[in-house]
């Protein structure tokens, strides 16, 4: 299966708390943070949410 890597790239202060639960499930914490995760279909519908704070590497 595909990998694809995902950075955090903004903060997630003041941002609506769906948002930052969304962040948490993927597993990122810090800015700057990178995991890497296997590409399904249920991970790209969580980093349709949150693209404006996230960076994707495929």
């Amino acid at each position: 299966m595909a990998k694809i890597k995902i950075k955090l790239v903004k903060s997630i202060i003041g941002k609506p708390e769906n948002h930052k639960k969304t962040i948490q499930a993927l597993g990122l914490k810090k800015i700057g943070q990178v995991v890497e995760k296997n590409d399904t279909p249920q991970l790209r519908g969580m980093i349709h949410q949150v693209d404006y704070m996230v960076d994707v590497v495929e």
